[in-house]
């Protein structure tokens, strides 16, 4: 055996003797690049500074042999692109530490300490680029570099004053990124002759020109409408210029500030600008680019809003429209398990406030329905408004009228994002239920509150600030409760996954085959969107990965808020599409 001449401090690898046994359960072990091929070394466990290096062709039969049973805790630089190239292998981890998210966690959560500035980014510009660094970084790929950055992580949680919540958000974290990679490498089945049916329903034949029948003519009626047969509808300074030559006293050409007004422009516009949309965002390009072969595959970015929200980077994942929903087609003999959050965000605040009065008017109800019944509004709708405006600071209109109401009924939970809201307009930090922390707020913000704050300023300065001051507060109390929703939807899924692993697979003839090698015979996840998951399952196993959903939500909100008497109730539906009734 050899020690590596790189290595330093806690790490000291040597080279494990042929036949030497595989890491185990209880091993954390960083998965990296060596030379042209993989390196593997044991960090913690039974025998840190273990190392096994591994070609390029059998590293990943390596994996699935270390995996098998529950393998260790893998730590990698970036989960998703080392996931991704072992599903392509036909390999699925179970378990690892994402080096960059946690990253992103411990620079703010432990300012000052050994992890700080930007996690390193990974290009993906080119395949042979994958695991380089831009200039400011090395390259994280390097199984050496992946053990130090692993260590200076570690340093930090020791550091922490939350450590175990952090070490929980990090897991759970991590777990996203292999869900996200399960996601893209299995896609969200699509029926491409159903989406190419509502479209042709909604827009019409396309012409030689690429414009659909029914946009062209509301076009038409548009242009005539407002005497400017030249105009462009897809120029928004011109259709607003246009307008306000009609008489139309608009200031932009939202849908919202159009609907406001009567002009015979009006209805031909609004339906234009649908109809543009929906070709714009999700029609016959968009199905050729991101729904080919049956499956629809985006780019999901974990952790990609500052809150722990969910992006995407591509296809426009986030957004799929109702009306789009019965593309969402199981493969035959397999069924859609879908299923949302009802309320998630109030839920998870009265959890965080531990108000129990909150939590008693959504307990197994719709939370709206239950603020009705305790008269903090007349109706679904205006109880719909009070929350979205306890949630996100407003402070006029029926919201302005109605929170007040709120803070009475529920005091516990309206003190959270009240006082959430004013560390915000001090220019303070806040956390997450499991220690995500907020981003201070920028060199201009605080240089326009010194310039306030200085003998003499002008008023309007002092106005200035005190409207920055305010929209950093409303900033900050919505970041803790968004943010510890996405907490809860990360345990959420990582123990769907779980779940759902443990179901049996089905006989070879019942595969689909578009779910690639892993996913082809297995219920599992084929999309997340904030508070909703779909799984693909065989029709057989439908039931099964139905209570498997149900029972990680029980268990999400048992890991983050304990015994705190609240639940999560979902609307769940088996069906063969993923349609919106």
């Amino acid at each position: 055996m050899r020690r590596d001449p790189r290595a330093n401090g806690r790490v000291r690898p040597v080279t494990a003797a042929p036949g030497s046994p595989r890491p185990g359960k209880r091993d954390v072990v960083a998965l990296g690049r060596e030379g042209q091929g993989w390196a593997a070394i044991v960090l913690a466990g039974s025998a840190p500074g273990a190392r096994w290096e591994l070609t390029a062709d059998a590293w990943a039969a390596w994996v699935a042999e270390a995996d098998r049973g529950g393998g260790p805790r893998w730590v990698c630089a970036d989960a998703k692109a080392t996931a991704a190239l072992l599903l392509a292998a036909g390999v699925r981890l179970a378990r690892c530490h994402d080096l960059r998210l946690a990253h992103d966690i411990l620079a703010r959560a432990v300012p000052g300490g050994p992890v700080s500035g930007p996690a390193p980014r990974p290009r993906a510009d080119t395949p042979g680029t994958l695991f380089e660094l831009d200039a400011e970084g090395p390259d994280p790929g390097d199984a050496v570099e992946v053990a130090r950055a692993w260590e200076r992580q570690e340093r930090a949680l020791a550091g922490a004053a939350n450590a175990d919540r952090l070490r929980l958000l990090i897991a759970a974290e991590s777990a996203g990124a292999l869900v996200a990679a399960d996601m893209e490498a299995a896609g969200l089945p699509w029926d491409r002759a159903q989406h190419e049916r509502i479209l042709d329903a909604e827009l019409g034949a396309t012409d030689a020109s690429g414009m659909p029948a029914r946009m062209a003519q509301l076009a038409r009626d548009v242009r005539r409408a407002l005497g400017r047969e030249a105009l462009s509808l897809d120029s928004p300074g011109q259709v607003l210029t246009a307008l306000q030559a009609a008489g139309v006293s608009v200031r932009s050409t939202s849908r919202g500030e159009l609907a406001e007004h009567d002009h015979p422009v009006i209805r031909p516009l609004l339906a234009y600008k649908r109809l543009a949309r929906l070709h714009t965002a999700n029609g016959r390009g968009w199905l050729a680019a991101w729904a080919p072969a049956g499956r629809f595959r985006p780019e999901y970015v974990p952790a990609g809003v500052v809150t722990g929200r969910w992006a995407s980077s591509g296809g426009g994942a986030l957004q799929i429209p109702r009306l789009l929903r019965p593309a969402v087609r199981a493969d035959p003999g397999w069924r859609i398990v879908a299923a949302d959050v009802a309320q998630l965000e109030p839920r998870v605040l009265a959890a965080m406030a531990r108000d129990e009065a909150m939590a008693s008017a959504a307990r197994g109800a719709d939370l709206y329905a239950g603020l009705v019944a305790r008269g903090v509004a007349a109706t679904r709708a205006e109880a719909k408004v009070a929350m979205l405006g306890a949630l996100y600071g407003a402070t006029s209109g029926d919201a302005g009228r109605l929170v007040p109401r709120l803070r009475r009924t529920f005091g516990r939970a309206m003190h959270v994002v009240d006082a959430a809201a004013r560390a915000g307009e001090r220019g303070e930090q806040v956390s997450t239920w499991l220690g995500r922390t907020s981003p201070e707020p920028g060199a201009a913000w605080r240089a326009l509150q010194d310039e306030a704050a200085a003998e003499g300023a002008p008023e309007a300065v002092r106005e200035a600030a005190r409207r920055a001051a305010r929209e950093q507060g409303r900033f900050t109390r919505n970041f803790v409760v968004q943010g510890t929703a996405a907490e809860w939807a990360l345990a959420w899924l990582a123990d769907l996954r779980i779940r759902l692993s443990q179901i049996p697979p089905v006989d070879p003839d019942r595969a689909a085959a578009g779910s690639g090698p892993v996913f082809s015979r297995v219920p599992h996840i084929a999309f997340f969107l904030h508070d909703e998951v779909i799984v693909h399952a065989p029709a057989e196993r439908a039931d099964a990965a139905a209570q498997a959903v149900r029972d990680a939500a029980e268990s999400a909100g048992r890991l983050l808020f304990g015994a705190f008497p609240l639940d999560f109730p979902l609307g769940l539906a088996v069906r063969d599409d993923a349609a919106k009734t």
